[in-house]
């Protein structure tokens, strides 16, 4: 093989394997839609909805017509007799034939139940209340997802901060090597640069390793493999100063609240229920088939079939059972009370977070915009400082200090960036708007 042909396979290779490693941008956005396709909370709340529809067949069926068929053989090994007094004799008749069969249909419809309509209106409400708790999931992801997410890009920026911090120290190291040859500066400067940079080295490995930790968890997050290769974008971190001026929520938007009612709903058709029994129940029956009998098996000529018929209307009226039905009428009403009370204690907690989170978005906004100058600031120290290290007017250890406190703004930047976003991300959820995220 010539080495044309050699280095086109190489080179074959070393494409189609980038190409299995390709990393994959991943936007917010991307996540989201991701998580609420994949993720098993997702599912199962969908199956959930899915589920509600076959609880309503379920419950309607009770309302439609009962047809049941049956059918019997029957051999009578020892015919019972029967004594009659003729007379004043007694005679012993057999009462029976070796084998008798009955085959039959019987109908049954409900006419007046009232639990069973009751019922029917509870499916359609259990329909509903699935509908907006597979929202509540769906909410409920979309914040794990965003929060774990700026987690990720928020440990991105770390690692940026120590690799430029590294780039930096290691044009000092340069500089120092230089001034050591020339014999301007001592060697012991050149051993403490190094020793910074071994530090900052083993500084990023703790980094790098929580980078994968992190982007593994929100893989898990929203349902990804976890081989699978993500980047995120470069302008994930964009500040909405506007949000801070955010109007009063509306509680009665949020899916929490609207969970909770539509539970005090089923509460109230369950209490309903079992005000039921109180209730008479009509229902009409009928029945057409046939009985048997013979000293043969059916079908042969020693076997005779013969037509029955019933029609009827069946009564129940309750009249008294022990007070069970007040009892468990009195339980099912504590239970609505309670949830009342539930209802008000998340109306509270639901404020609660809305005011916190609309004062750590201002906060945040300040802590931020301080910071950033605080970082451009430092830039400043850092470039002056080495200027004058490299013309002998600055120690090396002001240097570093300079280096360490550039770090040490851009790392406070960064934690103020992921705080304003999870302040954002509290801030959206309180104004029920989380699905805005899928759609930005």
């Amino acid at each position: 093989m010539n080495r044309t042909k050699l280095m086109a396979l190489m080179v074959a290779g070393m494409l189609s394997g980038s190409l299995l490693h390709a990393q994959e941008t991943l936007t917010l956005q991307e996540a989201v839609k991701f998580a609420l396709e994949n993720k098993a909370e997702a599912k199962k709340a969908k199956l959930d909805l899915e589920n509600s529809e076959y609880q309503i067949d379920e419950v309607r069926a009770g309302a439609l017509p009962q047809v049941n068929a049956s059918a019997n053989v029957k051999y009578n090994a020892i015919i019972p007799s029967m004594p009659i007094d003729f007379g004043g004799e007694t005679q012993y008749i057999k009462m029976g034939q070796p084998w008798n069969s009955t085959a039959g249909i019987s109908v049954n419809q409900q006419i007046f139940n009232q639990s069973l309509f009751t019922g029917l209106k509870a499916a359609k409400t259990t329909r509903e209340f699935y509908q907006i708790n597979s929202q509540l999931t769906d909410e409920s992801l979309i914040e794990k997802v965003a929060n774990a997410y700026y987690d990720v890009y928020t440990t991105q920026l770390q690692l940026e901060t120590i690799d430029n911090n590294l780039e930096n120290t290691n044009k000092t190291k340069s500089v120092i090597e230089g001034l050591v040859t020339a014999g301007i500066a001592r060697q012991i400067d050149l051993d403490r640069i190094i020793v910074n940079i071994n530090n900052l080295q083993a500084q990023r490995q703790i980094v790098v390793n929580a980078l994968e930790l992190k982007e593994n968890a929100l893989k898990f997050a929203i349902g990804m493999p976890i081989e699978t290769d993500i980047e995120l974008p470069a302008e994930t971190f964009n500040i909405k100063a506007e949000m801070a001026a955010a109007t009063t929520m509306d509680l009665s938007g949020r899916t929490e609240i609207k969970v909770l009612e539509k539970q005090a709903e089923l509460l109230e058709l369950n209490r309903k229920s079992m005000k039921a029994a109180y209730y008479p129940s009509l229902s009409f029956g009928g029945d057409l088939g046939y009985q048997g009998f013979g000293s043969g098996i059916p079908g042969s000529n020693d076997f005779n079939w013969f037509a029955t018929s019933g029609l009827g209307l069946n009564l129940s009226i309750p009249i008294f059972n022990g007070g069970s039905t007040k009892a468990k009428i009195n339980q099912a009403t504590i239970q609505i009370k309670q949830l009342e009370v539930d209802i008000e204690d998340a109306r509270l907690g639901l404020n609660l977070a809305n005011e916190n989170a609309k004062a750590q978005i201002k906060n945040s906004l300040l802590t931020v915009d301080a910071n950033r100058r605080n970082v451009q600031l430092s830039r400043d120290v850092l470039d002056d400082t080495q200027n004058n290290y490299r013309n002998g007017l600055a120690t090396l250890t002001e240097l570093l200090d300079a280096e360490n406190a550039l770090a040490t703004a851009e790392n406070n930047l960064n934690t103020s960036l992921l705080n304003y976003k999870i302040a954002e991300i509290q801030l959206i959820k309180a104004n029920g708007e989380l699905k805005s995220l899928v759609n930005e």
